[in-house]
C-alpha cells in the first residue's frame, strides 16, 4: 500500500475500524486550513484510488471504492486528532515611517490583533526579524533594524504573556521584500516580521 500526496499540506487521517459493524479502515482527504483541498493517490495491489475532494474517502480494503464521507462521521472518528492539531503559526508584517522606529499608523492598528493572536498560542515561541530599506549605510541600518525589532518585542514583555521564548534579529537592508538598487527608499522593506508559534 503506498499514499502519495500531491500537495504537501493535504490534510489525509485513516481510521480503524471503520464504521459500526464494519472491520475496515478507511482514508479521507479534508480540506486544508488555507481552504484549498489537494489531491491523494492511494495505491494498493488493486490498483490506484484518487481523492481529490474534501470529505472524499476510500476503504483501505476495497479496490476503487470512493465516497464522501460524512461529516458527522468525520468527527466521531478524527475528532480527537483533529482536535489535539497544535495552533498554526502566525506571520505578521509591520511597516515603518523612514528612517526610525515608528510604526506607520495601519500597522499600529494591527497591535492589539497581534497581542491577541500571541495569547491564543501557550507558551508562544516568537520570532522577530527587523529590515530596512537600502537608504544610508548597511552598519547603519543593521542597527536600526534591530532597535525595530526590539521594540516590536515589547509588546510582548515580561508578565503580559505567556511566552516561551522571544527571539529578536535583525537583517538590516540584506533581505528585502522588494529588491530595490542602493539609497532605493522603499516602504514594504522597512518592516518587521513577527512569527508566532
Amino acid at each position: 500500500m503506498t499514499i502519495n500526496r500531491m500537495k504537501p499540506l493535504t490534510l489525509l487521517l485513516a481510521v480503524a475500524p471503520m464504521f459500526v459493524g464494519c472491520s475496515s479502515s478507511y482514508l479521507v482527504l479534508l480540506e486544508d486550513h488555507d481552504g484549498s483541498t489537494g489531491q491523494v493517490v492511494f495505491k494498493s495491489a488493486d490498483g490506484e484510488t484518487v481523492l481529490d475532494r474534501a470529505g472524499s474517502a476510500t476503504r483501505i480494503d476495497r479496490k476503487g471504492d470512493v465516497f464522501q464521507a460524512d461529516q458527522k462521521q468525520i468527527e466521531s472518528d478524527f475528532g480527537r486528532a483533529l482536535g489535539s492539531e497544535p495552533v498554526r503559526p502566525e506571520v505578521y508584517l509591520l511597516y515603518f515611517e523612514t528612517g526610525g522606529t515608528r510604526l506607520t499608523a495601519e500597522s499600529a492598528a494591527q497591535l492589539p490583533k497581534i497581542i491577541e493572536s500571541a495569547s491564543r498560542h501557550p507558551a508562544a515561541d516568537i520570532s522577530i526579524i527587523g529590515h530596512t530599506d537600502t537608504v544610508g549605510a548597511a552598519a547603519d541600518n543593521e542597527t536600526l533594524a534591530k532597535e525595530r525589532a526590539e521594540q516590536v518585542a515589547k509588546l510582548f514583555g515580561a508578565g503580559q504573556l505567556d511566552v516561551k521564548e522571544i527571539a529578536v534579529t535583525s537583517h538590516g537592508e540584506k533581505n528585502p521584500l522588494v529588491k530595490t538598487a542602493d539609497e532605493t527608499p522603499e516602504p514594504k522593506n522597512r518592516r518587521v516580521e513577527v512569527t508566532i508559534r
